[in-house]
């Protein structure tokens, strides 16, 4: 963890890095993290929604020292803002998964472990020095799940999400003309696909070959198929999790304000407002545009955490302001990887914290916790339709 990180001299922007990844990647992995579902107009929603935010700037305060310090389940993090659960991240670049890791001690975040990462969750924990949250969904195999609920208790997780918002999972146009697939299965298309991108594919060949270890290491020798159904988790389903599980509860994908109340009176620690970032239901709302009213229903006590759109420092004021009470990326770390491996992801995070003071002290703030609707240009609030 000691290891000197010089940040990318290659991006400047977001844009930067989705350009360079999109160059360095082999097209399949890269759509993989960049494409959404259907039309994939719910994943350019989402940002366009937040970005139709608009703040009101403040003059005349002393905003010479800017405080982003934010605490979640009593939990004191030196940003409001996480590394959302993604699965096979060495997909993007061999020893993604570390790179995250690393940044989130550097950083003092949580880095949110999922369920089909490419490194074991024993070892996230270990490499990210306790800050890692586990991620879960639940398959027709339950047993396997409670295996993983126990793997995580053993190993000292203290928190963990239940994401329920793919119960089937919704057609991704370029990952079937891609022919993306888990297991993968590599025919002539692929090949070519590897072979016009000798960087990666060397340097995945040297590092391993991507495989999903919570599986590979399961006693039970489960395997991961990406199309199985999940379709069998219910309310009862919800139960049985909340009993097995004594930590601390998120339930992920929460978008309506009527599940939004049945989750908190099951007993749930915290719920967080998610669309998927655009790869479920295409014809959802933005999840911007369902936060406040979750707030609304949830009373201003109840822990929300929020995902899907954040592209910016800025995104993150937005998302705070509407009634998040922390926030979770996820795209932008893996643009970041893809186009300069670990100081790229240095880079990008470093263009983020700054674009969050700036925002922050141009609004006439100097602490992360000061934040309220009333940054928020109040004609524009007062338009605002959901």
């Amino acid at each position: 963890m000691s290891e000197k990180i010089i940040p990318s001299k290659k991006i400047h922007s977001l844009e930067d890095a989705r350009n360079l990844a999109k160059k360095r990647l082999p097209k399949m992995f890269f759509d993989f993290v960049d494409g959404a579902s259907g039309d994939e107009k719910l994943c350019e929603l989402n940002s366009a929604a937040l970005d139709q935010i608009r703040l009101e700037p403040k003059v005349l305060r002393n905003v010479e020292k800017i405080n982003l310090n934010k605490e979640f389940f009593k939990i004191k993090y030196d940003l409001p803002f996480g590394f959302a659960p993604m699965g096979m991240c060495n997909l993007t670049w061999p020893g993604a998964d570390s790179m995250l890791a690393r940044e989130s001690v550097f950083n003092n975040i949580p880095t949110c472990v999922s369920m089909a990462s490419s490194t074991s969750l024993e070892k996230m924990f270990e490499l990210s020095e306790g800050n890692s949250w586990l991620q879960l969904y639940i398959f027709q195999d339950e047993d396997f799940v409670m295996e993983l609920l126990e793997r995580a208790e053993n190993t000292g997780y203290k928190v963990l999400i239940l994401t329920v918002d793919v119960p089937i999972q919704f057609r991704r146009a370029k990952d079937d003309k891609n022919g993306f697939t888990v297991p993968f299965k590599i025919g002539p298309k692929q090949f070519f696909d590897f072979a016009t991108h000798p960087n990666w594919s060397i340097s995945t060949l040297l590092y391993g070959i991507p495989k999903p270890m919570n599986y590979e290491t399961s006693k039970k020798g489960n395997k991961f198929v990406r199309s199985e159904s999940r379709g069998s988790t219910d309310w009862n389903t919800l139960k049985r999790i909340r009993n097995a599980w004594k930590g601390k509860l998120i339930v992920k994908g929460v978008m309506s304000q009527e599940d939004a109340i049945k989750i908190k009176k099951e007993g749930i620690d915290a719920i967080q407002v998610s669309n998927h970032g655009g790869r479920q239901l295409e014809s959802a709302t933005s999840a911007i545009n369902a936060l406040p009213l979750i707030r609304k229903a949830l009373g201003e006590e109840f822990p929300i955490i929020f995902d899907s759109g954040i592209r910016s420092g800025g995104d993150i004021v937005r998302a705070l302001a509407f009634g998040a009470d922390y926030v979770m990326i996820g795209r932008p770390l893996m643009y970041a990887i893809g186009a300069d491996g670990a100081k790229g992801l240095r880079k990008i995070l470093n263009i983020i914290k700054g674009e969050l003071s700036t925002t922050l002290g141009l609004v006439g703030l100097t602490d992360i916790n000061e934040i309220t609707s009333d940054v928020v240009a109040q004609k524009f609030f007062k338009d605002l339709k959901y």
